[in-house]
């Protein structure tokens, strides 16, 4: 197997031939010299979603070629192990052997900016060779996500994730009087009337959402300024709302002061769980929410298995989005055209889109597809036969990215932590405020308060 380096983000890549009854082909650049497909596809990833989609409408269709291993470099994310066993593969990837170098890997939107801007992404358009027409039917603010200073598009994603409010049928037919989504958004679809909604629950024994950070993204997501200008640390008004709104439902127990992602916060989804609704995009809908509302996690998952069945969804206050995983081809990979395909299948191909929508109610990034689906008869179960990808639509086209800033991860999960200790009440918000700024630029020295 010979390897090719590709120098620099400018090397234009003409591909030559594609993978024809699964042999070898190669390709020529633009100048000229031949790029050889490589052995061995190593893509990093953080979980089994990728994996579990690349396998069942990639590779179960017979489009990895002959002779090519796929091989899966799996790091979780927790204490940033991910990222940190990403950038050493990509800082040895010149000097690597060629079945080590990487190939493809997955970036998350906290920290999509990290990788967009440096020359280890390649250029989807003039290098993977993706045209615009390719991706003309992917949502905007996918591809703003992944575009560096300069416009070049450096990702894609098989996965758009508008985000909603998923809420519990029979706690919200007692506050009420009625569970139909239509209705339900009506009365929250603004801010002063999801406050009294909250406290015509807390009249009724529920708590309207389950702990502090549960209303953060639709907060965060829709700041109109980023959260660093010049060099200088800048708290945009739509934090400030959620710290307040926070302690209000805080102090007056519409939350039960539960940490996102904890065992607290998922109890209030069970059978005899008292919250009335959590904040989320598809995914949280299908991988955090749906199996944490089970009595029996190895029974089926329908109606009578705890809570499954009894949540349906709305827009909420605001349309927002949360999360959402990007494909990356690395710089040196011997394996641009098996790339491209990867992303032509996965991120452009209007079957394979909706394919991924009845499979795993995911929210694809295809607005045909979305439109699509958002007129048949598709139908969630958890959602208690809600087609609730209509009620994603118009989230999804009002999506603005433009405020992303590579410090994005880091503000929010430093704001988060400091300010847990206030809204408990045990100090003052200026000493919130304090400690958040010295976390802060402890993590971000060139930065100034």
């Amino acid at each position: 197997m010979k390897k090719v380096l590709i120098v620099g983000l400018s090397l234009f890549l003409v591909v030559a031939g594609v993978f024809a009854n699964g042999s070898q082909e190669s390709a020529t650049t633009e100048q000229g010299a031949e790029v050889t497909q490589g052995s061995v596809l190593n893509i990093y990833c953080w979980n089994e979603e990728f994996q579990v989609r690349f396998n069942k409408y990639f590779a179960e269709k017979g489009l990895v070629p002959d002779g090519v291993t796929v091989n899966w470099i799996v790091t979780p994310n927790e204490g940033n192990a991910y990222q940190n066993k990403l950038d050493e593969a990509l800082l040895q990837q010149e000097n690597a052997a060629a079945n080590d170098k990487v190939d493809i890997f997955l970036v998350e939107a906290d920290y999509a900016l990290k990788y967009v801007d440096t020359p280890y992404t390649l250029d989807v358009n003039n290098v993977i060779g993706l045209t615009d027409a390719d991706l003309s039917k992917q949502y905007q603010y996918t591809k703003d996500i992944m575009t560096d200073s300069n416009g070049v598009l450096k990702g894609v994603s098989w996965q758009a994730c508008p985000g909603g409010f998923i809420y519990r049928r029979s706690i919200v037919k007692d506050v009420l009087g009625t569970d139909d989504p239509e209705a339900v958004q009506a009365a929250l679809s603004d801010w002063d009337k999801f406050d009294a909604v909250a406290a015509d629950a807390k009249a009724k024994g529920y708590f309207m959402l389950s702990g502090y950070d549960d209303a953060f993204r639709v907060f965060s997501d829709n700041m109109t300024s980023p959260w660093v200008e010049g060099n200088k640390i800048n708290i945009d008004p739509s934090i400030e709302r959620w710290i307040d709104q926070t302690k209000l439902y805080t102090d007056s127990a519409y939350n039960n002061k539960a940490n996102l992602w904890s065992a607290e916060s998922y109890q209030g989804a069970t059978k005899d769980g008292t919250v009335l609704g959590y904040f989320g995009p598809a995914w949280f809908i299908d991988y955090c929410l749906a199996p944490a509302t089970l009595d029996d996690p190895d029974a089926p998952q329908e109606l009578g298995n705890g809570s499954y069945g009894d949540w349906a969804f709305c827009k909420g206050p605001q349309g927002f989005s949360w999360g959402g995983t990007w494909i990356c081809g690395a710089e040196g990979s011997d394996n641009i055209e098996l790339i491209k395909q990867v992303m032509l299948t996965l991120t452009c191909d209007v079957d394979t889109l909706v394919g991924i929508v009845n499979d795993y109610n995911d929210f694809t990034n295809n607005v045909e597809a979305m439109t699509q689906i958002a007129n048949s008869d598709y139908s969630s179960a958890f959602l208690g036969g809600q087609n609730h990808i209509s009620a994603f639509l118009d989230s999804a086209t009002s999506i603005d990215r433009s405020n992303m800033s590579p410090y994005d991860q880091g503000m929010t999960e430093k704001l988060q932590t400091a300010f847990s200790d206030y809204f408990n009440g045990t100090i003052t918000k200026d000493e919130a405020w304090d400690n958040f700024y010295t976390s802060v630029l402890e993590l971000y020295p060139n930065l100034t308060r």
